[in-house]
């Protein structure tokens, strides 16, 4: 019998679905950050690589790390993102394997609601910049209607696909993560 994998474990299928939606809000977000270009880049959560892309195309980094616990983001990230300065790890946010003050820009995108201790991760992000280094972060809104979630569907009825009527976000979050309803 075939092992059975988790959708939300293989890049190519979330990559389809969501990558092209974080590719748009990480333009977006790094033009708000306007960070110098040559800086040592960390993103946290990278998933399939958008932001990580986004850094490498918008900003003129030295170099940019992605990490993710995915197994499967991560080697779909590998095989999409082919620039030298950009190298991806599986690893947890909570307990990032970089040294403290090493990194010129930590950002997450669209991660950290899917973190078991957000707090833990964002005090980690701060543990591994450097002292008047930028930490950002961007994530769902969940409070205002998933307005990204609900530019999708308007794409995807204006494409001839219906949804019945929008995920409760406590659902799309379950989706998203990949976890049992």
């Amino acid at each position: 019998m075939a092992e059975r994998r988790d959708t939300w474990e293989q890049g190519d299928l979330y990559d389809g679905f969501i990558g092209r939606w974080s590719r748009a809000v990480a333009r977006q977000f790094l033009a708000w950050l306007d960070e110098p270009p040559g800086g040592q880049w960390l993103d946290v959560g990278c998933g399939t690589g958008a932001l990580t892309e986004t850094i490498l195309r918008s900003c003129a980094p030295r170099a940019v790390t992605g990490v993710d616990p995915s197994t499967g983001f991560i080697e779909f990230a590998r095989r999409q993102v082919r620039d030298a300065r950009a190298s991806f790890e599986v690893g947890d946010a909570q307990a990032l394997r970089v040294a403290a003050a090493a990194l010129d820009v930590v950002v997450s995108g669209l991660v950290l609601n899917f973190v078991p201790d957000p707090a833990r991760a964002a005090a980690e992000m701060r543990r591994v910049a450097r002292p008047g280094a930028v930490v950002a972060a961007y994530v769902w809104d969940y409070a205002d209607g998933m307005e990204l979630i609900r530019f999708f569907w308007d794409e995807a009825r204006r494409r001839g696909f219906s949804h019945p009527r929008p995920a409760a976000p406590a659902r799309l979050a379950s989706v998203v993560a990949g976890c049992p309803s």
